[in-house]
């Protein structure tokens, strides 16, 4: 079975989706035939590191509500990362542009790190306060699961996976992505947003019994049916 993410490492939904998912695949009898392969998406292609610029205060102007609120409401997201054994560090975090930490995570990927440099940046981002711009910080947390130092310096003056992350964009852009963590098994099954493990749970059973009654269904259908607390439904 193959589950395809959609995710941004500035995302904190993509991050609790992703400890949901986990959870459910824990109680799934059949993980080990599980494939998860993660994609690039930018919630901000725009964005950039404001240095003196708090993440409340960069948030609070770019969606034009009060610092107050902007706190209320990242409060709340930090309860549900609790929930789920994360520790969302607002108060620290340094918001910024993801596109070179996309890029390296293709290069990873193509090593066979893909999902642990994933996690690695996922990790920086909401527990450590790491700038995900800055050069020398994704060097850092690159080498720390495993990749070659100088060829992601060497990647990193350069212009290398800008069309892979380009494409995966695109695609998302092709089955109407709207925002993320979303989810697609078997290229048929789709789950947008951070929904409950039970929602996960239910998929990854509906997927997996019709593989076993029907081979033929396990790739190449189109994205049609999406899936939440109240099952799948056929999207028109």
């Amino acid at each position: 079975m193959l589950i395809e993410i959609w995710s941004d490492f500035v995302c904190p939904f993509c991050y609790i989706g992703k400890r949901r998912l986990e959870a459910a695949l824990e109680g799934f009898q059949h993980k080990e035939a599980v494939t998860i392969e993660y994609r690039s998406y930018q919630l901000d292609p725009t964005a950039k590191h404001i240095p003196g610029k708090n993440f409340y205060e960069t948030f609070s102007e770019l969606k034009g509500m009060p610092i107050k609120q902007v706190k209320t409401m990242n409060h709340q997201v930090a309860e549900q990362a609790r929930a789920v054994g994360l520790d969302f560090r607002f108060d620290t975090m340094q918001y910024t542009n993801t596109f070179d930490a996309h890029r390296l995570f293709h290069y990873a990927k193509r090593q066979g790190k893909g999902n642990a440099i994933t996690e690695r940046f996922l990790h920086a981002y909401f527990t450590e306060s790491a700038l995900l711009s800055d050069k020398e910080t994704l060097v850092k947390l690159s080498v720390e699961v495993g990749l070659d130092e100088e060829k992601v310096r060497e990647l990193l003056q350069s212009e290398k996976y800008t069309q892979k992350v380009s494409e995966d964009i695109a695609v998302a852009q092709q089955i109407g992505v709207q925002g993320v963590p979303f989810f697609v098994f078997n290229e048929k099954y789709a789950v947008s947003g951070a929904q409950s493990s039970d929602v996960f749970s239910q998929v990854l059973e509906k997927v997996w019994e019709e593989e076993e009654s029907n081979p033929a269904a396990k790739k190449g259908k189109a994205k049609t049916s999406y899936c939440t607390d109240e099952g799948c439904v056929e999207h028109e």
